[in-house]
């Protein structure tokens, strides 16, 4: 954790408590986004005025002697593709630059409910998709431990907002790593939740299947916090999780002894030239120090691992292009005029989308095509199958699975241009979207350049309380 900042937790206690009024907390915040955010660019629009008001509102209720609920005063920042009545959503890219949703996404309605004070919409790679947050159109957004340097993707603003103290807390979606990687290369717990345990209602869809939303924090105790507030049935998304959901505050802190964890051979990077040394070494560490806590430590094998990036990168594109079919230029949006409607369309998806989003469509819609589906999407969601089914089967002996989260640390803007070489970075995390399972990346140990490494722990279905718990356990013996 980042000493320098305070937790949501101490934040909660001081204005629930009155010790300290959350005007003034917001104040702080907004303070170092109006200082420093010019150079970080973490966020695409800031709502300093609605946040004072908000923050007002919060202390009003504690003088009154009122609940002011589990996030009371905590300022919080929004990945820019979650819907937020009257602020403008853009997914970061021009083509929905202008546009302001009617109402709020779930998420930002049960935040409120909590009493945190949102205070901005931070930056993404366009419509989610990249691992650098390089994409946007609004231009990138830097790591706040080196300038110099991405800070992940594609919920590299919610990222940076929290590594910088810009917020306490921040909300990011995962399609294939897109909180757990930047949580990994700034330094932070990044959450990616059960499929359908937090609602995507009010989500910009990227692929439906595979999106999450979930929580960046300074550390699990936050992220905990966070996460129980987020977590639960939603009528409005057909995806969601009807049973109640476990705390996952009640076991943090628990001791792990004979917790049974297994090392996934094809994820760990072991005799892979593109994964770094010190990441290997950071995540054999945090096996070895997870055994001297007292659970059970064994290599496992899941050989199905190793094609889930193949297999991600037919099924995501070829969602995306059906979700994004959808950007027309005649409902909503950008729209460049044309002869007739075929020119207008190709004109406003031609000035509305940058050059990765039309690489992923393309992509997508070749997949999908006649004479390919079978090819391509078909085996590429028998391979999703097959590997749902081998993790399974490894989860009838092992409670938890181990891997590091990004094969490097945080790199230089411009390093991975090629576009295979930036899809690598996601070739851990792949996994967890396709099975559908939880995941949790927390920073273990240091890398090249003295910048932070993230260290995976992956579950079953509905496992987040084990999964705090064990993230909790890594966390106290995490070098220093």
């Amino acid at each position: 954790m980042n000493q320098r900042f305070a937790t949501a937790t101490n934040i909660v206690a001081e204005v629930s408590s009155g010790a300290r009024s959350a005007v003034d907390v917001v104040d702080e915040h907004l303070a170092r986004i109006a200082t420093d955010d010019g150079e970080i660019h973490a966020f695409n629009t800031v709502t300093a005025d609605a946040a004072r008001a908000r923050a007002a509102e919060i202390d009003e209720l504690v003088a009154s002697g009122s609940e002011p609920g589990p996030l009371a005063g905590v300022p919080i920042a929004l990945k820019d593709n979650m819907c937020t009545r009257g602020v403008r959503t853009t997914c970061s890219s021009k083509i929905l630059e202008e546009w302001v949703p009617p109402y709020n996404a779930t998420v930002v309605e049960r935040l409120a409910e909590a009493g945190a004070v949102v205070v901005g919409k931070t930056n993404l790679d366009e419509f989610a998709m990249g691992s650098s947050t390089e994409n946007s159109a609004f231009g990138p957004t830097r790591n706040p431990l080196d300038t110099g340097r991405v800070p992940g993707g594609s919920s590299g603003g919610s990222a940076a907002a929290v590594a910088a103290g810009f917020a306490s807390l921040s909300l990011g979606s995962d399609t294939g790593g897109s909180i757990r990687q930047p949580a990994a290369l700034c330094g932070l717990v990044g959450v990616k939740p059960t499929y359908g345990a937090v609602s995507r209602y009010g989500l910009i869809a990227f692929a439906s299947s595979l999106d999450q939303i979930g929580p960046f924090a300074h550390t699990v105790g936050d992220a905990a916090l966070i996460y129980d507030v987020l977590a639960g049935h939603d009528p409005r998304d057909s995806t969601s999780i009807v049973q109640p959901q476990a705390s996952v505050l009640t076991d943090l802190g628990a001791p792990i002894d004979g917790l049974r964890v297994g090392v996934v051979k094809e994820l760990s990077g072991q005799g892979n030239e593109a994964f770094e040394p010190a990441v290997v070494q950071a995540a054999a560490d945090a096996a070895e120090a997870l055994a001297s806590a007292g659970a059970k430590v064994e290599d496992v094998s899941i050989p199905s691992a190793v094609a889930g990036l193949s297999a991600y990168y037919m099924i995501a594109p070829a969602e995306a292009s059906s979700n994004l079919a959808r950007y027309d230029g005649v409902r909503y949006g950008l729209r460049h005029d044309g002869p007739n409607t075929a020119a207008m369309m190709r004109a406003s998806r031609t000035a509305g989308f940058g050059d990765e989003v039309k690489r992923r469509i393309m992509l997508g819609t070749y997949a999908l095509s006649a004479g390919y589906y079978d090819a391509f999407y078909g085996k590429a969601q028998r391979i999703r199958t097959l590997m749902i089914q081998e993790f399974d089967e490894i989860y009838q002996n092992y409670d938890v699975l181990l891997s590091p989260t990004s094969p490097c640390v945080a790199f230089e803007f411009g390093a991975k241009a090629d576009p295979l070489t930036m899809y690598y970075n996601d070739v851990c995390t792949i996994p967890s979207n396709l099975t559908g399972h939880p995941a949790i990346s927390v920073p273990f140990g240091l890398g090249q350049a003295g910048l932070p490494i993230g260290v995976q722990i992956l579950g079953p279905m509905l496992s987040e309380p084990r999964l705090f718990q064990v993230a909790a356990a890594l966390e106290e013996v995490a070098p220093r």
